[in-house]
């Protein structure tokens, strides 16, 4: 990715903001949350720190982002069935979590957040975050099914 001076146009911000949390992750994943650096976050994604920085204010800030990344990565809404069926919906919804919770990326990031949630707060309060959003979506789910049953 090339670096430029000014404002990046409408298309390539997308790209921007994929490649900051590609490289933040990469980094995390690495280091851990307290061994982090954003300056290297900065240097492989090629941006500027007023880039970064607009975007994200702390490494908190850029951590939180790459879960809520994750959290819309796993939304169910591709496996769930068309027409809402409990039975079939909980188990899609249940083996689509599985997957994508046993990736590779995913289990360093909730190893991440459970060793060092003690140090870092705001680590626990994004784990937090990620299950009541889970919550919400499948008893959204359940509640849709429930008013098709009447």
């Amino acid at each position: 990715m090339k670096t430029t001076k000014g404002r990046p146009r409408q298309q390539d911000i997308a790209a921007i903001e994929r490649k900051i949390l590609e490289e933040a992750m990469a980094e995390f994943r690495e280091h851990g949350f307290g061994g982090a650096s954003l300056n290297r976050v900065v240097s492989a994604a090629g941006i500027s720190k007023t880039t970064l920085y607009s975007r994200y204010s702390s490494k908190a800030e850029l951590f939180i982002a790459i879960v809520q990344q994750q959290i819309t990565d796993m939304a169910p809404d591709s496996v769930l069935p068309k027409t809402p069926d409990l039975e079939t919906g909980l188990k899609a919804f249940a083996n689509h979590i599985l997957q994508k919770s046993l990736s590779d990326e995913m289990k360093d990031i909730n190893r991440l957040m459970l060793s060092e949630s003690v140090r870092f707060p705001e680590l626990a309060a994004a784990a937090a975050d990620r299950t009541a959003r889970g919550i919400k979506r499948i008893a959204a789910y359940i509640e849709t099914c429930a008013d098709t049953d009447g």
